[in-house]
C-alpha cells in the first residue's frame, strides 16, 4: 500500500494497532490460562478485558476519521508469541517462569505504548483531535498496565527473597 498522505499513514498504523490489540487480548487470555501464579493470572485476565475495550475505542477512532481498517500483516506479534512459548517451555523454575512471563508482557506493552504515542501524533497531524483523545486513553491504559506489571515483578522477586531468607 503506497502511503500518499498523513491520513493514509494514520489508517495504516491504526489498522496495525487494532489488529495487534485484538491479538494481544487473545494472547493475554491464553497466557492467563497457563499462568501458574494467581496474581499473574488475574492481571492477565484484567488486561485481556481492557484490551477488548480498547478494540472498541479503536473502532470508534475509525468512525471519527471516516475510514475502515485495512489488512495488515501481524507477523511480528506471531513471532513474538511463538518465541515466548518456546522459551517459556525451557524454563524449569516457577519463579523464573513468572518473571520471564512478566518481562515479555512488559516488552510487548512497551511496543504498544510506542505505537500509541506515534498514533496520537499522527491523529494530531491530520487534525483528528477527537481521535487523539481516544488514542490517549489507550496509551494511558498501557501506561497503567506497565506500572502494574512492574509492581508484580517486584512482588515476585520479594516473595522469592523472603522464601530464601526463611530457608536460611
Amino acid at each position: 500500500m503506497a502511503i500518499k498522505n498523513p491520513k493514509e499513514l494514520l489508517v495504516l498504523m491504526l489498522s496495525h494497532a487494532r489488529q495487534g490489540t485484538e491479538k494481544s487480548a487473545a494472547a493475554y487470555e491464553e497466557l492467563s490460562d497457563v499462568a501458574q501464579h494467581p496474581e499473574i493470572k488475574e492481571a492477565l485476565e484484567a488486561r485481556a478485558f481492557v484490551s477488548n475495550q480498547m478494540v472498541e475505542r479503536l473502532d470508534q477512532v475509525f468512525k471519527l476519521i471516516g475510514e475502515k481498517p485495512v489488512t495488515v500483516s501481524g507477523h511480528l506479534q506471531e513471532v513474538f508469541v511463538e518465541d515466548f512459548r518456546k522459551e517459556l517451555s525451557e524454563i524449569q523454575s516457577p519463579e523464573a517462569k513468572r518473571l520471564y512471563t512478566l518481562a515479555k508482557i512488559a516488552q510487548l506493552n512497551h511496543l504498544r505504548m510506542a505505537e500509541y504515542t506515534t498514533l496520537i501524533a499522527a491523529a494530531d497531524a491530520t487534525g483528528n483531535f477527537g481521535a487523539g483523545v481516544l488514542l490517549e486513553s489507550c496509551l494511558a491504559d498501557h501506561q497503567a498496565f506497565t506500572e502494574r506489571t512492574r509492581r508484580l515483578m517486584s512482588h515476585v522477586a520479594a516473595a522469592r527473597l523472603a522464601a530464601r531468607a526463611g530457608a536460611g
